[in-house]
């Protein structure tokens, strides 16, 4: 009489658990929709940043052209300021939302994590505001006796 038994696996790895906090599916769709948001925002920062590129060094006289005065003629236009301030503000969110991912995945307690995103958000919106109020508060002529083209119409 012959039996037949089950074989035993000698060679099992034993599972090992991970040190790092698994965060379930109770974020929602936040997730899906910041990571599509990346993909979108880096797309339009690649036309931005180019198209920024090309008009501030290809057209004209290039890099050497580039001086207070180009700045002042530049941002004088509401278009450039608008294109500018699209141009700060997503490439401050693409890098928030980036840094925001990376202290998630990294940090391991939940104080570590607020502050450190705490942070992150105070200096996102510093930069924001700063940025925009000087995109659309420049003043190329606040000195009377200037000889700049944009001050004397």
């Amino acid at each position: 009489m012959t039996t037949t038994s089950e074989p035993t696996r000698v060679d099992a790895v034993p599972v090992k658990h991970s040190r790092y906090r698994r965060v379930g599916a109770s974020r929602g769709n936040f997730e899906l929709w910041s990571w599509v948001f990346m993909r979108g925002s880096g797309v339009l920062l690649l036309v931005l940043v180019f198209g920024h590129l090309f008009v501030n060094l290809m057209m004209g006289q290039g890099i050497h052209a580039i001086d207070f005065a180009f700045v002042g003629q530049k941002w004088s236009n509401p278009f450039w300021q608008v294109w500018d301030m699209l141009m700060l503000w997503l490439a401050e969110l693409h890098g928030f939302n980036g840094v925001r991912t990376i202290i998630n995945d990294y940090t391991e307690k939940d104080s570590t994590r607020w502050i450190l995103k705490g942070l992150l958000v105070a200096s996102a919106l510093l930069v924001m505001v700063l940025g925009t109020l000087v995109i659309f508060t420049f003043d190329p002529c606040i000195d009377p006796s200037s000889t700049l083209s944009v001050c004397h119409k």
